[in-house]
């Protein structure tokens, strides 16, 4: 595993439904994951940066036995019946902490929330490879989640699979839900969505890094990002990332206003 670096995956996981869909979001998923071990081999454990573990500082996990959190209300009762039982990783946790220092404290008050769960339950259909969650820090610029997200690049090399669970469009206040679970809502997106998601996916693609931090300037930018919890995940992966290209699986919408725009870095080599 020595000389494999892992790739970084930037996932956008929208409803705790999605841990339920199969459509073409959750296609992309499997499909990467299939991917990464075909080309890369299983990941030793995976560290996933989740929307959901915000925090007043930044947290690992150290448990060797996470519980699985369902962060959600008003779901199908079957969503909070489906299980993936992960184990966490000890190495893992110990090499973050190394990594970051006195920047980051061991927190084992959470666990695998839904950000997470919902989408290695399609990327990784058998939970046999152990998880850690690290906690999005609020306090955090769109800089420094950047750079918090370069200490860990080392881990990469290490066998370890990074992952960043959340959406670059994230507007609550205009989902339909009731057309979500009859029809899947708007697919192709608001006019507002589609022009911030576009504006991102071009700053990813090409490396404009500085457009991502400065996201305030992108179109709709009040609309896509109305709290940061969300969007941070896409920061601390670019950082991680350390110039990888990135591929975007796809462009597709939930509900008009959630984007599910996956970025694959590492995956292949660079143009």
């Amino acid at each position: 595993m020595d000389d494999i670096r892992m790739p970084v995956i930037f996932a956008g996981h929208g409803s705790p439904m999605t841990a339920m869909d199969k459509n073409d979001i959750t296609a992309g998923m499997r499909a990467v994951g299939e991917s990464i071990l075909q080309i890369f081999g299983k990941p030793k454990a995976i560290l996933s940066i989740s929307a959901h573990w915000v925090t007043e500082g930044t947290y690992v996990q150290g448990a060797a036995q996470p519980r699985q959190v369902y962060d959600f209300q008003g779901f199908p009762e079957e969503l909070t019946k489906l299980e993936y039982p992960v184990t966490g990783c000890g190495e893992l946790t110990r090499r973050v902490r190394e990594l970051l220092g006195d920047k980051v404290s061991v927190n084992d008050d959470w666990g695998i929330d839904h950000g997470t769960w919902s989408v290695l339950i399609h990327m990784f259909p058998r939970p046999d490879i152990p998880v850690v969650q690290l906690s999005v820090n609020s306090g955090l610029t769109a800089r420094e989640c950047f750079a918090l997200g370069q200490s860990l690049a080392q881990l990469r090399s290490e066998g370890y699979l990074i992952l960043g669970s959340g959406n670059v469009v994230y507007d609550l206040a205009a989902e339909n839900y009731e057309a979500y679970l009859k029809a899947g809502g708007n697919r192709e997106g608001s006019q507002e969505a589609v022009s911030f998601n576009n504006y991102i996916c071009r700053a990813v693609e090409y490396h404009h890094e500085e457009r991502a931090f400065d996201w305030e300037l992108g179109p709709n930018s009040e609309f896509a990002v109305p709290a940061v919890d969300h969007f941070w995940p896409l920061l601390y992966t670019l950082g991680a990332a350390d110039g990888d290209d990135g591929v975007a699986v796809n462009r597709v919408f939930t509900m008009g206003s959630v984007a599910m725009t996956m970025f694959a870095f590492g995956m292949f080599p660079k143009r």
